[in-house]
């Protein structure tokens, strides 16, 4: 993989509440927009913003998973200031709302059944 994209890909990973522009993303690695796009899908297979929206889903989850920070504030935390957006995307991934997801996995963290989560499914 090129070396600017997995710059960008730490950058992206490192902040993921801060929102990075494409321009800026570009800047970063001294390439326009355009060219940033195409190298990123080359070596990701994703867009930009649909990599960096399932980082933000996938962390989500994490948080739901070990924490007992409410949705809204997990949602503040990866970058998300839309909640009907937030929702309809954590849905799209694992099949569940956030507040289904974390009582589900509760349930089963409580049975002591091995909890296998499941693959987020954004971009396919």
């Amino acid at each position: 993989m090129d070396f600017r994209i997995q710059r960008v890909l730490t950058l992206m990973s490192s902040d993921l509440h801060r929102e990075l522009s494409l321009e800026e993303l570009a800047r970063t690695v001294n390439l326009t927009p355009e060219h940033l796009c195409r190298l990123f899908k080359a070596g990701t297979g994703e867009s930009p913003l649909k990599y960096r929206k399932r980082l933000r889903i996938q962390k989500a989850r994490e948080l739901l998973e070990t924490t007992f920070l409410s949705v809204k504030e997990i949602m503040f935390a990866v970058g998300v200031n839309d909640a009907s957006h937030f929702v309809r995307d954590f849905e799209a991934a694992y099949g569940l709302s956030p507040t289904q997801y974390r009582a589900h996995f509760q349930s089963l963290y409580l049975s002591g059944a091995a909890a296998v989560t499941p693959e987020i499914k954004i971009g396919q």
